[in-house]
């Protein structure tokens, strides 16, 4: 579990008493014990009032909010404060300020803004940390430290030319090396001294984002902005460390966020937390997938949500409520998927600034008698009534999807060939498919190890990394089942295209070699065609498709890029419909010692996503949690010889599942089903199997 201090599912979130008269905090209290909250996560944002110059530290206030919530046995969440820095040390040291994309030099104000390679940041950040390990290590109800906030953001400052060029030093150990690396001499950039080497950004290398003339150096500066970003992480730590040995220490993500490798991040925090905040049109299935990220990062260990809102967000363009129902529906989401937590941005709304339209579970009108804070009390009981029984339980899935962040960057830097490649949507497409057939699915980095599956799913691996290709092959070996798409194995980890042919080192293994890519039109499709090779009849299982040209059924539809392919030992299960590649290889599949490598040359419709991995899934062993019902999310996690069964209806309406003869008793409710259950609209069940 995350803390022993606190042993059941935590309920709270981020809570400012600083902004408010000292009296509204025992109102507050009041509101806090009837909606059953335990956890307040403090002083995330009040560096400037803890510090207010150089060599002053007033710890008074917080001394008091944290005295009051410890009465009161509200646990403490306790933040460092450095998610944005005081006017004071911008005015004094104007070197802690970013460098925007731009290269306009930021002057002080918002969040975000503070050079990660500024050796003034840098030293304050750690200094205020260490205070604050200092004075409350020992404090009876610290549950977890806290440290910044949802890190994110680029500089391109002087500090940071600097620190990229030793950074890249360190990575390259010559410019000769560098060079070659990068394949400099495309444009004439050779590099004959470090200084030379400048970030690349509007005013040199980038123009729209993520448009670059050099890949190579575009994806080395984001690899070295994470790894700044998380050096001033890991220097908090360490100073929160030199006194607290044992409480846990972690930062907030935010799911998908493109800037930053979690996965590299997820090595050097004890727990991971993360935001969540799906948009009222938000799939089910993508929060789903998030949340199977943010599970994967640490080999499914349970993670924290640490932030989501009661009910409508300030930040989005449109910024609808959450309708009745819905944030117990979500929260439980959460929490089917591994979050130990359910915590909120906000306890009480801001009365001003860019955050007072965030919705809280304490609203303006500061007392309990809203639908909001109603909904919040609700959850708030059934959490407490819940206890310990599914704390610290782990999901358990023997599919899994690779993510990888530089491979992502690589994607997206990419000079073609189709602006409307994206690689998280396409991730989600495979998840999606297998997140409707009620099939566990684990999302998991590259390093990770695959002994516990049995179907890989890699789709746009792009960059194949040093040994990546030899541990899927061995993967397939021993017997696994892998599945790649278009635009894989195409370059190294410099961005530099593996010649002699695509998929590059995957050829082999997929028994394939793709001759061109054809990038589509929006609105511009081809076909998937299956093949019926002729006297197969009654043989199905001889062929390495196992049937799935008979199961498919008809045409199916597909899109963005076409690779026109090769076999090279593969069998062709289907092949395109039209256009001057008619006839030639879209979906095809390799024996490969005892496993199986696809390849899925093309972006297909969801029919054929659908009936293409269930029947995968089948062959692998690999079966649904229950049959599946429209719009009914089916989720597991096990502790020791239980199992609890999460059933979530994201329909507006009465559902039914099928639970089989089981009969099986509902924890939030105290119901037995068996056989066909009714799930009322927005409903939630945790079942419990032994």
């Amino acid at each position: 579990m995350i803390s022993s201090k606190l042993p059941k599912l935590w309920y709270g979130g981020d809570y400012n008493p600083e902004q408010w008269d000292a009296s509204v905090m025992e109102e507050d209290l009041r509101l806090f014990r009837l909606a059953d909250i335990d956890v307040a996560t403090v002083n995330v944002f009040s560096w400037a009032g803890i510090q207010p110059s150089e060599d002053t530290y007033d710890f008074s206030e917080l001394d008091r909010i944290i005295h009051r919530l410890q009465k009161d046995n509200v646990a403490i969440c306790l933040a460092t404060a450095t998610g944005a820095h005081p006017a004071w040390m911008a005015k004094r040291y104007p070197e802690v300020t970013r460098v925007d994309y731009e290269g306009r030099k930021r002057k002080f104000g918002g969040r975000h803004n503070s050079c990660p390679n500024s050796p003034v940041y840098r030293s304050y950040s750690a200094a205020i940390a260490g205070k604050l390990a200092e004075r409350y290590y020992d404090l009876p109800g610290l549950v977890i430290w806290h440290i910044s906030n949802e890190y994110g953001g680029y500089c391109y400052c002087d500090n940071c030319a600097e620190a990229f060029r030793v950074w890249l030093q360190k990575r390259y150990q010559s410019l000769e090396a560098l060079n070659k690396a990068w394949y400099t001499r495309f444009w004439g950039h050779t590099f004959y001294e470090w200084d030379e080497i400048v970030p690349p950004n509007a005013l040199s290398e980038e123009w729209g984002g993520n448009r670059t003339c050099f890949q190579s150096i575009s994806l080395d500066y984001r690899r070295f902005q994470s790894d700044s970003l998380l050096d001033c992480y890991k220097l908090e730590y360490e100073a929160i460390r030199r006194y607290d040995k044992d409480t846990p220490i972690t930062t907030n993500l935010m799911g998908t966020y493109p800037e930053l490798d979690y996965f590299k991040w997820a090595k050097e925090m004890d727990v991971v937390s993360w935001d969540n905040y799906p948009s009222i049109d938000t799939p089910p299935s993508y929060t789903s997938m998030t949340h199977s990220l943010m599970r994967g990062l640490k080999s499914g260990q349970p993670f924290m949500l640490m932030e989501q809102t009661p009910s409508q967000q300030n930040w989005q363009p449109y910024n609808s409520l959450k309708r009745p129902g819905v944030m117990r529906l979500w929260s439980w989401q959460a929490v089917a998927h591994g979050a130990d937590t359910v915590m909120f941005f906000q306890l009480r709304r801001s009365i001003g600034a860019c955050e007072k339209y965030h919705g809280a579970v304490i609203e303006h009108v500061g007392h309990e008698h809203t639908r909001v804070f109603r909904e919040c009390a609700e959850l708030g009981h059934e959490l407490k009534m819940l206890g310990d029984t599914v704390l610290d339980s782990r999901s358990a899935a023997r599919a899994a999807i690779l993510f990888d962040w530089e491979n992502r960057w690589a994607v997206e830097l990419s000079s073609g060939p189709s602006v409307a490649l994206k690689y998280v949507d396409e991730v989600h497409r495979y998840y999606r498919a297998l997140y409707e057939q009620n099939i566990s699915c684990d999302l998991i980095g590259v390093e990770e190890d695959l002994e516990n599956y049995e179907l890989v799913i890699a789709p746009v691996m792009y960059m194949i990394k040093p040994g990546f290709a030899e541990k899927i092959e061995a993967f397939v070996e021993r017997g696994g089942t892998f599945i790649t798409t278009y635009f894989s194995g195409i370059v190294n980890e410099n961005d530099i295209v593996t010649t002699g042919g695509y998929p590059g080192k995957l050829r082999k293994l997929l028994g394939i070699w793709a001759e061109e890519i054809d990038a589509l039109l929006p609105g511009q499709t081809n076909e998937l065609v299956p093949v019926q090779p002729p006297g197969l009849s009654g043989e199905q299982g001889t062929r390495a498709d196992g049937g799935l040209a008979q199961g498919l059924n008809g045409n199916y539809t597909c899109s963005i890029l076409c690779d026109l392919i090769h076999t090279e030992g593969a069998e062709v299960v289907a092949e395109y419909g039209s256009d001057f590649y008619k006839g030639m290889p879209a979906l095809t599949v390799n024996r490969f010692g005892k496993g199986k490598a696809w390849y899925v040359a093309t972006s297909p419709d969801e029919a054929f996503m659908g009936t293409f991995l269930g029947h995968v899934c089948k062959e692998a062993g690999i079966g649904a949690l229950l049959p599946p019902t429209a719009g009914v999310e089916v989720k597991e996690r096990q502790k020791g010889d239980k199992t609890f069964l999460f059933i979530l209806n994201h329909n507006a309406e009465e559902s039914v599942v099928n639970l089989g003869g089981e009969s099986l008793k509902d924890l939030l409710s105290g119901n037995t089903f068996s056989g066909e259950c009714r799930i009322p609209a927005k409903g939630v069940y945790i079942l419990e199997r032994k």
